[in-house]
C-alpha cells in the first residue's frame, strides 16, 4: 500500500476485492427470531452494504452455547435459509458481508440453554457484578466448567460445519471470533486459562485452539477468504492478560503462517482498566492486511490509512445510526446520534429506522 491510498480507495483484502476501506464491524443487535435470521435483519444489513465489508454480528457455531437470547446462529437449515436472504439482499445493492463465527463459552447461561452449563478454558466465572440478559431478568453469570481435552475436537470440528453452513448462505467469507472473552479468547488469555494440559501454561498452547479452528474454517474456504478477530486489551466479560502487548507481538509473527484475509485487532479497553500500544508491534510484526478498530473517527481512520498504520478500519456504533456511513464521511456529513437504549431492544426502532441522508 502507498500514502496514495485512502479511506475510500479499493483494497484487496486476501481474495476479497472491496471498493472501499470502511468496514462495518461486527455488531450483536439481539434481533434473531429463535436464533433464526429474519427479513427485518436483511433489511439492515442491505442499507448498510455501503461499506467496504460488512462483517455480519457474533453468530453460534453450535446449538446450546446462546450468550444473548435472541442472536443467530448457523447450526441449522433455517439459519442458514434465513441468512440467505441477508446475502442475497447485500449483495444485490453491491455490497459484501463476512459471517463472524463464535462460541460463548462462560459468557453463555443455563437460562439460555435449557438448563446446560456453559463451557470454559477454567472453571472461572465472570466476575461479580456482571449480568446477563434471561428470560427471567438479569442474572450474574454462573460459574463454567473446564472443557474435558477430549471434548476440544468437537468444539474444532463445530467451527468447521459452521464454515461450511456459512458458505452455503452465500457468505464472501468468515471473520473467526477470537475476542471478547468469549470461548477462543478465554483460551487465549492467561488470566481466564489455568489449564495444565497442551491447551494452557505458555502463549503457545493458549493459543492452540484459535490455530485449530483457524486450520479447519481455512480448510473450507481458503485462508484469503478468513479473517481473524483478537481483544487483547479488552477487559469486557471480565478479562485480564499479564502481558497484552507480548501476546500480540507473539500473534502478529504466529499469524503470519496462515496468510488470512485480515486480522482484525481491537486497540482499546471497553473499560479503561488495561492500556498499552498494541497497534505499533501488529503492524511492525504482521505481514498480512490489518485492520483496527475501537473508537476510530473519520479523520483518524484517514490518516492512520494515509501513514501505511493500518490497512482498513472498522467502525461500529456509527454504522447503528448511519446506514450510508461511507457516503456521510465522503460528503463531510454531520452523522446520526445513536440510541444505546435500542441497540439490544428488538424491533425496528433504533435498527432499521434510522434515516439516510437527504
Amino acid at each position: 500500500m502507498t500514502n496514495a491510498s485512502s479511506l475510500f480507495s479499493e483494497i484487496q483484502l486476501g481474495d476479497i476485492k472491496l471498493k472501499n476501506r470502511a468496514l462495518m464491524a461486527p455488531l450483536t443487535r439481539a434481533r434473531a427470531e429463535n436464533h433464526v435470521p429474519t427479513e427485518m435483519m436483511a433489511e439492515y444489513y442491505a442499507q448498510r452494504a455501503g461499506a467496504g465489508l460488512i462483517i455480519a454480528e457474533a453468530t453460534m457455531v453450535m446449538e446450546g452455547n446462546s450468550a444473548f437470547m435472541n442472536e443467530p446462529g448457523i447450526y441449522s437449515q433455517a439459519q442458514v435459509d434465513g441468512w440467505k436472504k441477508v446475502t442475497d439482499a447485500v449483495h444485490a445493492k453491491g455490497g459484501k458481508i463476512f459471517l463472524q463465527l463464535w462460541h460463548g463459552g462462560r459468557a453463555c447461561h443455563p437460562l439460555l440453554n435449557d438448563g446446560k452449563t456453559p463451557v470454559a478454558a477454567s472453571a472461572i466465572a465472570i466476575g461479580a457484578g456482571e449480568e446477563v440478559h434471561t428470560p427471567e431478568g438479569k442474572k450474574p453469570y454462573t460459574q463454567p466448567r473446564a472443557l474435558e481435552t477430549e471434548e476440544i475436537p468437537t468444539i474444532v470440528e463445530g467451527f468447521k460445519q459452521a464454515a461450511i453452513n456459512a458458505k452455503a448462505a452465500g457468505f464472501d467469507g468468515v471473520e473467526v471470533h477470537g475476542a471478547n472473552g468469549y470461548l477462543l479468547d478465554n483460551f487465549l488469555r492467561d488470566g481466564t486459562n489455568q489449564r495444565t494440559d497442551q491447551y494452557g501454561g505458555s502463549i503457545e498452547n493458549r493459543a492452540r485452539l484459535l490455530f485449530e479452528v483457524l486450520e479447519a474454517v481455512i480448510g473450507v474456504w481458503g485462508s484469503g477468504k478468513v479473517g481473524l478477530r483478537t481483544s487483547p486489551l479488552n477487559s469486557f466479560n471480565d478479562m485480564i492478560d499479564s502481558d497484552p502487548v507480548a501476546l500480540t507481538s507473539w500473534l502478529a509473527k504466529e499469524l503470519n503462517q496462515f496468510n488470512l484475509a485480515f486480522w482484525d485487532l481491537m486497540r482499546t479497553d471497553f473499560y479503561g482498566k488495561q492500556s498499552g500500544d498494541v497497534m505499533t508491534p501488529a503492524r511492525e510484526l504482521y505481514q498480512g492486511n490489518l485492520v483496527g478498530n475501537m473508537g476510530y473517527s473519520h479523520q483518524e481512520a484517514s490518516e492512520a490509512i494515509q501513514n501505511n498504520q493500518l490497512d482498513a478500519v472498522a467502525f461500529g456504533v456509527p454504522f447503528i445510526s448511519n446506514p450510508d456511513l461511507v457516503a456521510r464521511f465522503q460528503a463531510n456529513a454531520a452523522l446520526n446520534e445513536a440510541n444505546p437504549e435500542t441497540f439490544y431492544m428488538g424491533g425496528a426502532k433504533g435498527y432499521t429506522d434510522y434515516p439516510a441522508m437527504a
